[in-house]
Protein backbone atom coordinates (compact mmCIF):
# COMPACT_ATOMS: atom_id res chain seq x y z
CA UNK A 1 0.00 0.00 0.00
CA UNK A 2 2.87 2.61 0.75
CA UNK A 3 4.66 1.61 -2.45
CA UNK A 4 1.20 2.27 -4.40
CA UNK A 5 0.70 5.50 -2.31
CA UNK A 6 4.59 6.93 -3.02
CA UNK A 7 4.05 6.17 -6.68
CA UNK A 8 0.80 7.84 -7.18
CA UNK A 9 2.77 10.58 -4.86
CA UNK A 10 5.49 10.85 -7.66
CA UNK A 11 4.21 10.86 -10.78
CA UNK A 12 1.95 14.02 -9.49
CA UNK A 13 5.26 15.56 -8.45
CA UNK A 14 6.21 15.56 -11.42
CA UNK A 15 3.21 18.27 -13.21
CA UNK A 16 3.91 20.06 -10.89
CA UNK A 17 7.60 20.41 -10.39
CA UNK A 18 7.30 21.15 -14.69
CA UNK A 19 4.47 24.01 -14.30
CA UNK A 20 6.55 25.31 -11.40
CA UNK A 21 9.77 25.57 -13.35
CA UNK A 22 7.61 26.97 -16.53
CA UNK A 23 5.25 29.43 -14.27
CA UNK A 24 7.55 30.08 -11.39
CA UNK A 25 10.62 31.46 -13.58
CA UNK A 26 8.93 33.35 -15.85
CA UNK A 27 9.52 37.24 -15.66
CA UNK A 28 6.31 39.03 -14.84
CA UNK A 29 5.31 41.43 -17.89
CA UNK A 30 6.02 44.45 -16.06
CA UNK A 31 9.66 43.46 -15.19
CA UNK A 32 10.21 42.63 -18.54
CA UNK A 33 13.58 43.91 -19.99
CA UNK A 34 13.69 46.04 -23.26
CA UNK A 35 16.03 44.46 -25.69
CA UNK A 36 18.16 46.61 -28.02
CA UNK A 37 16.85 48.07 -30.49
CA UNK A 38 18.89 48.25 -33.69
CA UNK A 39 19.98 51.34 -35.15
CA UNK A 40 18.87 51.59 -38.89
CA UNK A 41 19.06 53.90 -41.92
CA UNK A 42 16.19 56.21 -42.20
CA UNK A 43 15.51 56.94 -38.50
CA UNK A 44 14.44 59.77 -36.77
CA UNK A 45 16.19 59.91 -33.13
CA UNK A 46 17.18 61.40 -29.73
CA UNK A 47 19.91 61.61 -27.08
CA UNK A 48 20.02 61.88 -23.45
CA UNK A 49 22.39 62.28 -20.88
CA UNK A 50 22.09 60.96 -17.42
CA UNK A 51 18.29 60.81 -18.52
CA UNK A 52 18.43 64.45 -20.16
CA UNK A 53 17.14 64.99 -23.23
CA UNK A 54 17.53 68.81 -23.06
CA UNK A 55 19.91 70.72 -20.47
CA UNK A 56 21.56 67.67 -18.93
CA UNK A 57 24.52 67.82 -16.17
CA UNK A 58 27.52 66.01 -16.41
CA UNK A 59 29.48 65.77 -12.77
CA UNK A 60 33.46 66.61 -12.96
CA UNK A 61 35.57 64.61 -9.98
CA UNK A 62 37.34 67.74 -9.50
CA UNK A 63 40.34 67.88 -6.33
CA UNK A 64 40.96 70.67 -4.71
CA UNK A 65 41.61 74.06 -7.12
CA UNK A 66 41.91 72.14 -10.34
CA UNK A 67 41.08 73.32 -13.27
CA UNK A 68 40.53 69.78 -14.97
CA UNK A 69 39.40 66.53 -14.03
CA UNK A 70 37.63 63.19 -14.79
CA UNK A 71 33.43 62.40 -15.25
CA UNK A 72 32.34 60.89 -11.64
CA UNK A 73 31.56 57.37 -12.20
CA UNK A 74 28.02 56.28 -12.65
CA UNK A 75 27.30 58.59 -15.68
CA UNK A 76 25.89 57.61 -19.48
CA UNK A 77 24.76 58.55 -22.48
CA UNK A 78 21.80 56.92 -24.61
CA UNK A 79 19.85 57.21 -27.65
CA UNK A 80 15.86 56.71 -28.52
CA UNK A 81 13.79 56.53 -31.68
CA UNK A 82 11.83 60.02 -32.02
CA UNK A 83 8.35 60.51 -33.58
CA UNK A 84 9.86 63.73 -35.78
CA UNK A 85 12.51 66.04 -36.71
CA UNK A 86 12.08 68.70 -33.90
CA UNK A 87 15.02 70.66 -32.61
CA UNK A 88 17.71 68.61 -31.08
CA UNK A 89 16.18 65.34 -33.04
CA UNK A 90 18.87 63.56 -35.13
CA UNK A 91 18.38 61.52 -38.61
CA UNK A 92 20.07 58.00 -39.08
CA UNK A 93 20.15 59.30 -42.78
CA UNK A 94 20.22 56.29 -45.68
CA UNK A 95 23.07 54.89 -44.49
CA UNK A 96 23.33 55.24 -40.69
CA UNK A 97 23.48 52.07 -38.64
CA UNK A 98 24.90 53.57 -35.34
CA UNK A 99 25.72 56.82 -33.52
CA UNK A 100 29.32 57.77 -32.50
CA UNK A 101 28.71 59.79 -29.49
CA UNK A 102 31.35 62.75 -28.12
CA UNK A 103 31.45 65.79 -25.94
CA UNK A 104 31.74 69.43 -28.03
CA UNK A 105 32.82 71.94 -24.92
CA UNK A 106 32.33 75.55 -25.92
CA UNK A 107 35.52 75.95 -25.14
CA UNK A 108 37.83 73.24 -26.76
CA UNK A 109 38.17 73.02 -30.64
CA UNK A 110 38.21 69.01 -30.69
CA UNK A 111 35.39 67.33 -29.63
CA UNK A 112 36.21 64.16 -26.88
CA UNK A 113 34.89 60.75 -28.22
CA UNK A 114 32.59 58.95 -25.74
CA UNK A 115 31.93 55.81 -27.80
CA UNK A 116 29.64 54.32 -29.92
CA UNK A 117 26.07 53.35 -29.65
CA UNK A 118 24.99 50.29 -32.03
CA UNK A 119 21.30 50.24 -30.52
CA UNK A 120 18.51 51.76 -29.13
CA UNK A 121 18.08 52.05 -25.07
CA UNK A 122 21.49 51.02 -24.14
CA UNK A 123 23.10 53.38 -21.76
CA UNK A 124 27.13 53.79 -23.23
CA UNK A 125 29.30 54.60 -19.86
CA UNK A 126 30.21 58.26 -19.79
CA UNK A 127 34.26 56.88 -19.82
CA UNK A 128 35.71 58.54 -16.08
CA UNK A 129 39.32 57.99 -18.33
CA UNK A 130 39.09 60.89 -20.02
CA UNK A 131 39.72 64.79 -19.08
CA UNK A 132 36.99 67.39 -18.87
CA UNK A 133 37.29 70.80 -17.56
CA UNK A 134 35.68 71.29 -13.68
CA UNK A 135 33.15 73.56 -14.93
CA UNK A 136 31.49 74.70 -18.39
CA UNK A 137 28.91 74.15 -21.14
CA UNK A 138 28.94 72.05 -24.42
CA UNK A 139 26.82 69.59 -26.36
CA UNK A 140 26.79 65.87 -26.41
CA UNK A 141 26.84 65.01 -30.44
CA UNK A 142 24.98 61.75 -30.85
CA UNK A 143 26.66 61.46 -34.88
CA UNK A 144 25.02 58.65 -37.28
CA UNK A 145 27.79 56.55 -38.72
CA UNK A 146 28.72 56.30 -41.40
CA UNK A 147 27.02 59.44 -42.65
CA UNK A 148 25.52 60.39 -45.67
CA UNK A 149 23.97 63.57 -47.33
CA UNK A 150 21.14 63.20 -45.54
CA UNK A 151 22.23 62.29 -41.82
CA UNK A 152 21.60 64.81 -39.04
CA UNK A 153 23.21 64.96 -35.95
CA UNK A 154 21.18 64.93 -32.74
CA UNK A 155 22.89 67.42 -29.79
CA UNK A 156 21.86 67.58 -26.23
CA UNK A 157 22.93 70.93 -24.26
CA UNK A 158 25.15 69.88 -21.01
CA UNK A 159 26.45 72.10 -18.23
CA UNK A 160 29.82 70.41 -16.19
CA UNK A 161 29.53 70.91 -12.74
CA UNK A 162 32.17 70.10 -10.10
CA UNK A 163 31.96 67.80 -7.27
CA UNK A 164 35.59 69.06 -5.66
CA UNK A 165 35.87 72.83 -3.63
Amino acid sequence: MLTTIARIARRATIPVLAAIAVFGLAVPAGAAVIDPLPISPNQFFSGSVNDNQTNATIVADCAGPARTGHPAGGQYVEAQPAPSSAAGIGFTGSLGRSLKVSLALTAATTPIPIGTLSGYFIKLPIPTSITIPCGGTGQMVFAPSPTSPTARSATVSVTIISLGA
